[in-house]
């Protein structure tokens, strides 16, 4: 079945066209038809898999055969743990509506909200939001959610691990009992089982995620390397492929910013991305990564949920992350829709136990990339990092006559 035999309106089955949206993928094909019919969805789908749209067409196509009425209000909201996905889907959500006349705003903090009320007050059909700009812009008066139709909570799992739940639960008491819940998790457990029934009813259960949750667009492995070395690698590889994409996943936002540094010194640009940099500054890095301005980001976990990058080659774990569920989010950001996309994880003699959590997570073994000792070695010399020179100076004059001992 193709986007062009569902029974939606003519100007999004137009600009599905425009996008290059042909056919469904399992989850929208799955969920779209139930959505439709006006029937409450609690879905499973991993990271990648096109869930935003599976919502979003359905919604939008809503808004265009039901008329507003008097309401002023908002119509559709979708509630997403951060910011960045915020920004991210309100565009999505633009870019479907693109040729009707249905209005959507991204609201969310870290922003001045001056013309976040200016754009409320001419009207919105569709909120994408995060908690905290939300509640506060309603407590104002400037966000009326009294006859909400379609309530979307989208990455439940991570509301729940931001400690979200009472934000929902708030939520959920200022808007009608009769609207029409989305329900979309990445991850199943017996807490978000117990969210999905506070805010369902009957909803029709979709679950698209298999046993093993790590996409299958995606090949891994995992070399041994010292702590120390990391670096060294890291130059190495991005040297070998400069026109490929990378995203490279660090423990902390000084490991990030001591990693763009180091970078630097060897002359590859890379930029720095985590909590600690400006919202504006944050969206303009991502924008700057997503349109190849730059090839190589450095980001912490901030980056492992949800964000949607075009064309992402590599996924490089610099650092192995504590909860093996965020290495799964981590490789989600390659391997996206149909493409293929490789992920390469440094794991030193400190790490071995993150990676077993993340192999008894998964169920399966990550291939290891074996290095040979004099490639290792090779590899260390190879380096123009002025603080590890020394090992390719004495190399390069041991057979020098100019050497003095």
């Amino acid at each position: 079945m193709k986007f062009k035999d569902y029974p939606i309106s003519q100007s999004i089955k137009a600009q599905l066209e425009v996008m290059g949206f042909n056919r469904p993928t399992d989850i929208q094909f799955r969920a779209i038809k139930h959505i439709l019919k006006g029937e409450d969805v609690m879905a499973v789908a991993q990271t990648g898999t096109g869930k935003t749209a599976a919502f979003v067409i359905p919604m939008l196509n809503h808004f265009l055969v039901k008329p507003r009425g008097k309401y002023a209000g908002i119509r559709g909201l979708i509630l997403v743990p951060t910011r960045e996905l915020a920004n991210q889907i309100s565009k999505v959500v633009a870019e479907i509506a693109l040729q009707t006349h249905l209005r959507v705003l991204g609201l969310y903090g870290g922003v001045e909200q001056e013309n976040q009320i200016k754009t409320l007050n001419e009207g919105v059909d569709v909120l994408v939001t995060t908690p905290g700009r939300m509640f506060d812009l309603i407590s104002q008066g400037f966000v009326d959610v009294s006859k909400l139709e379609i309530f979307v909570l989208d990455e439940a799992d991570l509301m729940l691990d931001l400690g979200f739940n009472k934000d929902i639960q708030d939520l959920i008491r200022k808007i009608p009992k009769n609207r029409q819940t989305l329900f979309f998790t990445a991850t199943i457990s017996k807490k978000i089982k117990s969210l999905a029934y506070d805010v369902v009813r009957d909803a029709i259960r979709i679950h698209v995620s298999p046993q093993n949750p790590v996409s299958k667009n995606v090949d891994h492995a995992v070399a041994s390397i010292e702590m120390d070395d990391k670096r060294f690698f890291l130059e190495n590889i991005l040297k070998e492929y400069p026109e490929k994409k990378f995203i490279v996943f660090a423990r902390t936002k000084v490991r990030v910013e001591r990693i763009v540094a180091a970078m630097a010194r060897v002359t590859v640009n890379s930029e720095a991305l985590h909590g600690g940099i400006e919202q504006n500054d944050r969206f303009a890095i991502l924008d700057r990564f997503r349109s190849g301005e730059n090839n190589v980001l450095i980001t912490t976990d901030v980056a492992c949920r949800g964000i949607d990058i075009p064309d992402m080659d590599y996924v490089v774990n610099y650092d192995l992350p504590d909860n093996p569920e965020n290495y799964v989010h981590r490789c989600g950001r390659t391997g996206r829709g149909n493409k293929r996309g490789q992920a390469l994880s440094f794991c030193s003699k400190d790490e071995n136990l993150l990676l077993d959590a993340i192999e008894s997570y998964t169920g399966e073994e990550v291939q290891r990339f074996n290095i040979t000792a004099d490639d290792y070695k090779e590899i260390l010399s190879d380096t123009e990092l002025s603080d590890y020179n020394w090992k390719k100076l004495i190399a390069e004059n041991e057979n020098s006559e100019d050497w003095d001992v």
